[in-house]
């Protein structure tokens, strides 16, 4: 129950996706819950070093969200940290690498127009998810210069995909269903936007639970039974020609149906094209 009420939340998430602007791009963005795991993560990696340290973390704009400085640590430390943060957000890279910039000669580089509280000192950390910055996590005061850099650094390598926000932008979504691809994955969930013209073959997902919202189209689909001809397509998953036995239901515009994993289940008949969301959910 609790993997269906989960899935159909994201389902909701991705309806609403496609509501959005169609000028717009894909985008992810760190919620206040991610941030505050980022700042527990570099505390705790700081605590366990026996250092004191101040954690900043912004957003991709490099906006302050979250902060902490651990007792005993310098109050400059806490500016220091969010300068770091900011500058590794808008920079898209490591601070350690613009300080290296800065050291070895080229510095103009603090002096460039309309770039404020910029802080080329090592301790600045990207956050990323699915290949794009939606962050990024600042130390200061630590043991050390690459003290702060490691702390950064094991923060980044706790943080969980999962809290970062997806936006699916209209003429995206649009665009998917006009071919039928996936819309993101991650290694919690993913959302397919799916498309048929014809009926398919019988499908068995032996770790995905599928949660399916009908959006156009019409269909036959059969549930449970048994896989005819069955042959394992990749790791965790059979395909078949067809099911014997099993339940059947006609499915139309609105309808949502939840597929166990390990649950054969196959669109028999298609009068379409159907087009349907699918969040897949481990």
């Amino acid at each position: 129950m609790q993997t269906a009420v989960r899935g159909l939340a994201l389902l909701a998430l991705a309806a609403a996706g496609g509501m959005a602007r169609a000028q717009t791009a894909p985008s992810r963005g760190l919620t206040l819950e991610g941030a505050r795991r980022l700042v527990a993560a570099a505390e705790a990696k700081a605590k366990a070093d026996g250092a004191g340290g101040a954690f900043a973390v912004v957003d991709s704009g490099g906006n302050l969200i979250a902060v902490a400085r651990l007792d005993g640590t310098f109050p400059a430390a806490t500016e220091v940290a969010a300068g770091k943060a900011r500058t590794a957000a808008l920079f898209r890279r490591p601070t350690k690498g613009l300080e290296e910039v800065v050291n070895q000669g080229r510095t103009a580089m603090a002096t460039l127009p309309g770039v404020t509280t910029f802080t080329p000192l090592q301790g600045g950390i990207p956050v990323t998810t699915g290949g794009e910055v939606v962050g990024a996590i600042g130390v200061s005061g630590a043991r050390s210069a690459a003290h702060d850099e490691e702390i950064a650094e094991a923060a980044v390598a706790a943080f969980d995909p999962g809290q970062a926000i997806t936006f699916l932008g209209a003429k995206d979504v649009q665009a998917a269903f006009a071919i039928g691809k996936p819309l993101t994955e991650t290694a919690d969930y993913k959302v397919h936007a799916s498309r048929r013209e014809a009926a398919g073959q019988a499908e068995v997902h032996e770790k995905d639970t599928d949660l399916i919202h009908v959006l156009s189209g019409t269909a036959t689909l059969v549930t449970g039974g048994k896989v005819v001809e069955p042959k394992a397509t990749a790791p965790g998953e059979i395909r078949g020609s067809s099911i014997e036995g099993g339940e059947t239901r006609a499915l139309e515009p609105g309808d949502v149906v939840v597929v166990p994993h390990g649950v054969p289940h196959w669109f028999r008949e298609v009068k379409g094209p159907l087009t349907y969301y699918v969040v897949k959910v481990p």
